[in-house]
């Protein structure tokens, strides 16, 4: 395991990055958080736990960890919030913030303080940024999913959605469509339902200008068309899925 780098993707939101080698050789993989600084800041991603001293420490380079006070995630899952009760700690004013599902089913219990649970469309206002919440039940899994978009910079913090290898640049204008199809392929991570790419197209509506992608490079450029391309791979499966059924 790397050191965690921390890159600017958007205006006051910074990737913070971990490369493993060992991960799906020979390319590797990133788990990536996101700080969106602002007058209350917020993480999106708390890491694996053994994660969380070198992303506390690039964490760091921006503000005090302490200063954090919000943490938010897309699902209950290692790499989402194994580290959920490393930065309670850290942060004496943080506050996990999460679909009511998600608080129900599991937060409620992990975390060490009570969680704010979110309802599907609410706002965080942080003061200088605004965070919408959005429930995307088993997108790409987990009943609890959910994602966050950050309105002044149209930022789509998109969790486990575009999933791709290696170990390429902060942000990318390049294809991440098909490094995702490839990642798929690999792992078969999505719980492909009728409401995948529905779900995906509505938030293509958001016409976001940058997706923060959690395991891969950050994309910058249209990303509705990016989110419906996604959407029809996603389609395409499924009804694969259901012909081989049928036959």
């Amino acid at each position: 395991m790397g050191e965690t780098r921390i890159d600017e993707i958007a205006d006051g939101i910074y990737r913070l990055s971990t490369y493993v080698p060992e991960i799906a050789p020979p390319a590797g993989f990133t788990f990536n958080q996101f700080l969106i600084r602002a007058e209350e800041p917020l993480l999106f991603h708390c890491g694996l736990r053994r994660m969380f001293p070198s992303v506390a420490a690039a964490m760091a380079r921006v503000m005090p960890v302490d200063r954090l006070r919000w943490i938010g995630f897309g699902h209950v899952e290692a790499d989402e919030c194994g580290a959920m009760n490393e930065w309670l700690a850290a942060a004496p004013r943080a506050q996990v913030v999460q679909g009511g599902i998600g608080c129900m089913v599991s937060i409620n219990d992990m975390a060490d303080r009570p969680p704010r649970a979110l309802a599907d469309g609410e706002v965080i206002d942080l003061g200088g940024k605004r965070l919408r919440h959005l429930d995307t039940p088993q997108i790409p899994h987990g009943w609890d999913a959910g994602l966050l978009y950050e309105e002044t910079t149209g930022t789509l913090l998109c969790g486990d959605l575009f999933t791709h290898v290696g170990d390429g640049p902060a942000v990318t204008e390049s294809d991440v469509v098909g490094p995702a199809r490839a990642a798929e392929d690999m792992f078969g991570a999505s719980a492909l339902t009728p409401m995948t790419a529905p779900t995906i197209r509505r938030l293509s509506g958001l016409s976001p200008r940058t997706l923060g992608i959690m395991h891969g490079s950050c994309f910058h450029g249209e990303g509705a068309a990016a989110l419906n391309a996604l959407a029809d791979d996603c389609a395409r499966r499924l009804q694969e899925q259901l012909d081989r059924l049928a036959g």
